[in-house]
């Protein structure tokens, strides 16, 4: 009988469905679990369903390249879920147009901001060159930070792992943060959240408000765009 289990389990984990569903369940848990213990931001879903994910991978063998042949399915879904934010952003055009001036003066500080501090600790810890250059786009969503880490000579995959950890990090500890420091309007906070937690943060704020879910996704889209552009500008005046 051990031997019939075993050839399933071989049978399941090449099979590239086990990917997808192994990414959903685990999800599922970690949504689970930040709704059962009074919705924490330290719990945060993803944050559980990446250490979930990692574990089973790590225990049962099952390379990374494999599991991904089924969860990418998941991940090309990233970009009509990200068009979808448009909707919340539509319904709140007005306060968009009302906000224009602080959006943008945020925006600026807001990037230049992650970017600096992300070159400044990776300085001060003593890291290469490399290491500076894929931690610099580290606060936008994982396709344009990827992309302008290649341009300006990071490693895109390190970029990602940098891109994963803000989210999670910013996510969880982003409400408390803006608590702190009495940041209680809504557009403010969703703005933030999308400008320092791209995608992760936006999903997190639209938990919580349909105004800072909308703010959030503007926030995470200009804030792709202005990396996209400023960065690679200022690496070449800087290292060109």
């Amino acid at each position: 009988m051990s031997a019939d289990l075993h050839q399933i389990w071989v049978y399941l984990s090449a099979n590239p469905l086990a990917g997808l569903t192994l990414t959903l369940v685990a999800y599922q848990i970690g949504v689970w679990v930040f709704e059962k213990l009074g919705r924490r931001p330290v719990l945060n879903p993803v944050l559980i369903a990446v250490i979930l994910i990692a574990g089973t991978l790590g225990l049962s063998g099952i390379d990374y390249r494999t599991y991904f042949d089924g969860a990418q399915f998941v991940h090309f879904l990233l970009g009509p879920a990200t068009v979808a934010l448009a909707v919340p952003l539509y319904n709140q055009f007005q306060e968009v147009r009302r906000s224009a001036l602080a959006l943008v003066v945020a925006l600026l500080v807001g990037s230049a901001a992650s970017a600096l501090s992300a070159v400044a600790l990776v300085w001060i810890c003593g890291g290469t060159k490399v290491t500076i250059l894929s931690m610099a786009p580290k606060s936008v969503t994982s396709p344009i930070a990827m992309g302008v880490s290649e341009q300006i000579g990071g490693l895109p995959s390190l970029t990602a792992v940098f891109v994963i950890i803000t989210g999670i990090v910013a996510a969880s500890l982003g409400t408390w943060v803006l608590n702190l420091v009495r940041v209680k309007d809504w557009r403010a906070r969703g703005f933030g959240m999308g400008v320092a937690a791209h995608g992760i943060g936006t999903a997190r704020a639209l938990q919580v408000n349909e105004v800072a879910g909308a703010f959030a996704g503007l926030g995470m889209g200009l804030n792709g765009l202005a990396t996209a552009l400023l960065l690679p500008t200022l690496y070449h005046l800087i290292w060109g």
